[in-house]
């Protein structure tokens, strides 16, 4: 963020302005916590909860217990400017892994400069410890300031980066519009916790063949802070933090199921801020066009309208909780200085802009981060020590795990996501030529047509779309002891159980 995240003195409040129309949202506090940063959930548990915090340390909220699942605090550089613990992003397994990514700001011991920014994957050891898996590093010691740090699992179940453009005041280092260098964008990878390599380039990676870093996805970006997938259209929202005069939202829709959309999309920065151009844009600028124009800015200096304005940009998340009423399907975001939270209408049609930005009527001292639990309820973080959950005037319990237990015999085992059950079959080809694996989701409604993929080893060996009946066939081939697994990308993703099988197991089951 543009400002530095200060430490708070008092506890935080909260303000619920009046006016608030009857039966609107409303925060409730469900705990306290240290300099708290961001917001998560196990991707099958959203009871739970996940807060990190600045320093250094994970906290797991329970039933109201709080129990530290990790303290990364001895390679966290915190707390000068904008330094720290930037977020997590628990692994799709996480329930039976304790894994998790982190995005982090690196003492010496880390490994590099002091400030470099770096994402490793963390894993229960003995003793209460955390086994560190790195898997990348930026370098990012000249400015404190400008780290980005989102880390967020895609709809295609590949990992999403943040980063700034590496601090400083208008982009002094060039890095918005330089696609050799990895500042100031967002990355995609797949990552191979404790492999060597680290992660691999997934397909479709536009900068992949070069010229460009074949780890990026998308640039121009002067600090993407937050950034989010709609869970239930796929679409991407980044917040992007301006400079002097503007703040920005930046969007691209997904172009099919389970696919991510922006690839290659420059934002501008730092030839543009928000939708005006930048005063003090560099060289490279003058021979550039094409720029992916936000589809929402406001700016610093309050307009004395109620419209919005602010400093530094804190972006959340599209809502899909239903009890949160008439803010279903509306882009939540809040300002640190203004400290009001908001919310608009994103365009629905490619290159709109979008519409009806609108105060919620409630307001969180020293905002700094939004979250979102797998039941799709969101989250407020302040870092004057509270975190708050937005609640409707009517609750319902989350749908997890909620599917009666499965019928029928079936090779496989099965587990249970958001009322989803995914199932891995065997069977004999019915051409003769080896072993058919058969993926089935069910229930099948809004599913079909669902990327589904197979890991042999824990290794991609296949992706299929789901045909109209959820079912997904991948021919295999046994020549040794193999263990496969299914999964499914969507707003989390799913993966069904291992599945080990011997040579001698042909045959139809």
């Amino acid at each position: 963020m543009r400002r530095s995240i200060l430490v708070a003195v008092l506890s935080a409040f909260l303000c619920l302005q009046c006016g608030a129309p009857a039966g609107a949202a409303t925060l409730e506090p469900i705990g306290k916590f240290k300099q708290p940063i961001f917001v998560t959930s196990d991707p099958s548990n959203a009871e739970r909860l996940l807060v990190v915090e600045r320093e250094g340390a994970v906290e797991e909220m329970s039933q109201g217990v709080v129990t530290k699942i990790a303290d990364l605090g001895p390679l966290v550089s915190c707390c000068e400017s904008e330094r720290g613990l930037l977020s997590i992003a628990p692994a799709p397994d996480f329930d039976s892994s304790g894994r998790f990514y982190a995005a982090y700001t690196g003492t010496p011991v880390a490994g590099g400069a002091e400030g470099d920014v770096h994402v490793d994957s963390f894993r229960p050891g003995a003793g209460g410890t955390s086994i560190r898996e790195p898997i990348l590093s930026v370098g990012h010691a000249a400015n404190p300031n400008h780290n980005g740090g989102q880390l967020q699992f895609g709809p295609d179940g590949y990992l999403y980066i943040s980063l700034g453009d590496g601090g400083g005041g208008g982009d002094p280092l060039e890095s918005g519009q330089d696609t050799a260098v990895l500042l100031g964008k967002i990355l995609r990878i797949d990552p191979h916790p404790g492999q060597s390599p680290a992660y691999s380039i997934p397909p479709g990676n536009p900068f992949a063949g070069g010229p460009g870093s074949a780890e990026i996805w998308a640039y121009g970006l002067r600090n993407p802070w937050r950034f989010s997938f709609d869970r239930t259209t796929g679409d991407t929202v980044i917040a992007d933090v301006g400079q002097e005069a503007r703040e920005e939202v930046d969007f691209a829709s997904s172009p099919a199921i389970g696919a991510v959309g922006g690839a290659a999309a420059n934002y501008g920065w730092n030839c543009r801020e928000g939708f005006i151009a930048y005063p003090d844009p560099e060289p490279a600028c003058s021979s550039v066009s094409g720029f992916a124009e936000p589809v929402f800015d406001y700016p610093h200096k309050e307009p004395g309208d109620g419209s919005a304005s602010g400093c530094s940009i804190i972006g959340g998340y599209v809502v899909r909780d239903p009890t949160l009423g008439d803010l279903y399907g509306r882009y939540l975001y809040t300002d640190y200085c203004s400290e009001k939270i908001r919310s608009l209408l994103l365009p629905s049609v490619p290159g709109g802009r979008a519409s009806g930005d609108r105060f919620e009527g409630l307001t969180v001292g020293k905002p700094s981060s939004f979250g979102e639990d797998a039941c799709g309820r969101l989250y407020v973080a302040s870092n004057e020590g509270t975190v708050y959950r937005l609640v409707g005037a009517t609750r319902v319990a989350c749908p997890l795990a909620t599917a009666s237990a499965p019928t029928g015999p079936s090779l496989g085992v099965e587990r249970k996501r958001r009322a989803l059950r995914l199932r891995l079959r065997l069977r004999a080809h019915p051409a003769g030529s080896g072993l058919e694996l058969v993926a089935r989701v069910t229930p099948c409604a809004g599913h079909a047509g669902d990327r589904v993929r197979l890991n042999r080893g824990g290794k991609r060996v296949g992706v299929k779309r789901l045909d109209r009946h959820c079912l997904a066939r991948f021919s295999v081939h046994l020549d040794g002891a193999s263990t496969f697994r299914v999964l499914l990308s969507g707003s989390e993703t799913i993966r069904s159980p291992r599945l080990a099988l011997e040579p001698h197991r042909r045959g139809s089951h």
